[in-house]
């Protein structure tokens, strides 16, 4: 059966929205009263919470930016009957919606998280593989950002590669891991440049 329009137009605007809820930025404005955005490197994401308000946080930030993509996807499963195109759209509707929030006058983050939970719901193993390659190259290196980069860009093909789904998936999971790719196109700068930050899992003191 085919969802009717206004109901997938209402999906879309929710998973936008969802995906629009800056928790590090609310977050840090609870703990500090400062704007995150003024703190480390001025992203509303985990890693610059973890480093400027401290582990606890970043860590709930990182959770919650995860579960709101998740979501995102789950609801448009649940009232679409698992439709593959509103799914894989509304999964890239989260995504766009953290990196340009309404609430924060379209400055948001990098999306990661936010896209690691729709991958959760979409593609659970190829997300696993690719989490695997994350740890080690963060491990190895202590860049998150390139970890996030080749994630990003690896995971198109995970998807593919195990599952075989319908286009619309491929589709969207591509264009969200290059969204996420040219997201970082600064951090790729450092990177290159040697002045990229390295990660400590100690956070602030």
């Amino acid at each position: 059966m085919t969802t009717p329009l206004p109901i997938v137009l209402l999906l879309l605007l929710a998973a936008y929205l969802i995906g629009g809820i800056p928790f590090g930025y609310i977050l840090v404005r609870l703990k500090t009263g400062r704007d995150v955005r003024s703190m480390g490197s001025g992203n509303i994401g985990a890693t610059n919470v973890l480093r400027t308000t401290g582990r606890g946080f970043g860590v709930l930030t990182l959770l919650l930016d995860i579960a709101k993509g998740w979501l995102a996807v789950w609801l448009a499963g649940r009232f679409t009957g698992g439709d593959a195109a509103w799914v894989a759209a509304c999964g890239v509707a989260v995504v766009l919606g953290h990196a340009f929030p309404v609430f924060l006058k379209f400055q948001g983050g990098k999306a990661v998280a936010s896209f690691v939970g729709v991958a959760l719901a979409l593609a659970p193993w190829a997300l696993l593989c690719v989490l695997i390659i994350f740890v080690l190259v963060v491990a190895f290196t202590r860049y998150i950002s390139l970890g996030s980069i080749l994630g990003a860009g690896l995971f198109p093909f995970g998807v593919w590669l195990i599952y075989h789904p319908a286009w619309q998936v491929t589709a969207a999971c591509a264009f969200c891991g290059a969204f996420i790719v040219w997201r970082h196109r600064a951090n790729i700068d450092r990177l290159r440049a040697g002045t990229e930050n390295v990660f400590s899992f100690g956070g602030k003191k």
